[in-house]
């Protein structure tokens, strides 16, 4: 409430009544003459509704490293910079898949529990929707996002396009935690190995302390079920760790008492250092902000009063603070928020400003409870190999020309 009256009175401040009036136009006088849609009877019911035909279609960026050779692998990023609020529409939520999306019979389908248990237990996707559910706020990152920020020279592309590997959804399901305890977990068990159904077969090692803590097995996502492309019929969701953690397509749990090191944790999702070695078993997602309006390939159209507005998170709990720069970074100032009280969820921050006409260099910042800062660019890339492509959390700079123009910049 405090961020809310604050933005509200910055933003009163920046926008005087006389450029109030030129942004909304005067109203007339005179009555309406009534417009054509005025005068008939409307459209009928739909089963399944449909954006206004008005609007400007809202899509996915594609990355298909393969091309046509294998178009369901690789990823299609969420138009981060076309949404608002903090919950991710299905339609345009992120995808990250190796080997397509499978089209799952939930008749056939089943999960399993087995490894280091007393009891290994199967069952059913309608024996688990008949569990009691839960219903969490969360966002899903991919550990690759942001990795094309790290090209040679920056990319002159949407926000979405380069940091849309994000996504934030309220999931429906209930504590993995359930099932380990009904299958009875043998004090040896130190590890899971979650596998999917998909034909990769893609699988991780996730500590045994955070299935029994958050782990959720999620069954809806915003109120309707799993769509394929998210793991259909059900998929394992850990919040606040990479996502390529979070298991699609969830067929069998393996509890365990070391990590397996599977091909899906070794051979890739790994931070290269600059003596050679790697990190392995980076799960927790770091603190992040990005600007999403204005951003990259954008234009203002006019001068005077714009909105700063983006998103945040933190793999570690809830943002407690973003900041906003339009000098890159020399001075900063406190950002409004929306949805800081969820842990480990997306935040909507903005900020007002008056924009003159001439050059700005836009900055964002987050900090999270545990007073996690995110970096700067140079700090972040001077602690990695050239190669590394995982776990970029660092600044987003955009710049802002004389034209309105707004191109992407490393600051």
């Amino acid at each position: 409430m405090k961020d809310r009256r604050l933005f509200l009175r910055r933003s009163a401040a920046v926008v005087s009544g006389a450029v109030a009036a030129a942004l909304v136009g005067r109203a007339s006088a005179e009555p309406l003459a009534g417009e054509p849609w005025e005068r008939v009877y409307g459209a009928g019911f739909t089963r399944y509704g449909q954006p206004s035909r008005f609007e400007q279609p809202v899509g996915r960026h594609f990355g298909q490293p393969y091309g046509e050779l294998a178009p369901g692998s690789g990823a299609a990023l969420s138009p981060i910079e076309a949404l608002e609020g903090i919950i991710t529409p299905n339609p345009v939520h992120f995808i990250r898949s190796h080997s397509g999306t499978p089209d799952i019979d939930p008749k056939a389908h089943r999960l399993y529990i087995h490894g280091l248990v007393d009891r290994p237990l199967r069952f059913s996707v309608d024996a688990l929707l008949h569990y009691p559910r839960i219903t969490r706020t969360y966002f899903l990152e991919c550990s690759g996002n942001s990795s094309r920020a790290l090209t040679p020279q920056p990319a002159q592309v949407p926000a979405g396009a380069m940091h849309g590997n994000i996504s934030c959804a309220e999931w429906t399901g209930f504590p993995l935690r359930m099932l380990l305890e009904e299958a009875g977990v043998r004090p040896q068990a130190k590890w899971i190995l979650a596998e999917g159904a998909d034909s990769a077969h893609m699988s991780r090692s996730v500590p045994l302390e955070k299935a029994l803590d958050d782990a959720v097995i999620a069954l809806y996502q915003n109120g309707e079920r799993l769509r394929p492309e998210q793991g259909y019929p059900l998929r394992l969701l850990l919040p606040g760790w990479e996502g390529n953690m979070s298991v699609k397509w969830l067929r069998r749990i393996k509890l365990t008492d070391e990590p397996t090191h599977t091909k899906d944790e070794t051979s890739k999702y790994t931070d290269a250092l600059p003596d050679g070695r790697a990190l392995q078993f980076t799960f927790e997602m770091g603190v992040k902000s990005v600007i999403t309006r204005p951003s990259s390939t954008m234009q203002l159209a006019e001068r005077g009063f714009q909105e700063i507005s983006g998103i945040a998170w933190s793999g570690a709990g809830r943002v407690r603070r973003v900041e906003v720069s339009t000098d890159g970074g020399k001075t900063w100032a406190e950002a409004a928020l929306t949805g800081a009280e969820r842990p480990r969820a997306l935040v909507r921050f903005r900020y007002p400003w008056q924009w003159n006409g001439g050059t700005a260099l836009l900055q964002s910042r987050a900090i999270d409870e545990k007073g996690n800062v995110q970096p700067v660019r140079r700090d972040w890339v001077a602690r990695y190999a050239p190669d590394a492509r995982f776990h970029n959390n660092s600044i987003v700079s955009w710049a802002v020309e004389t034209d309105g123009r707004v191109k992407h910049v490393y600051a």
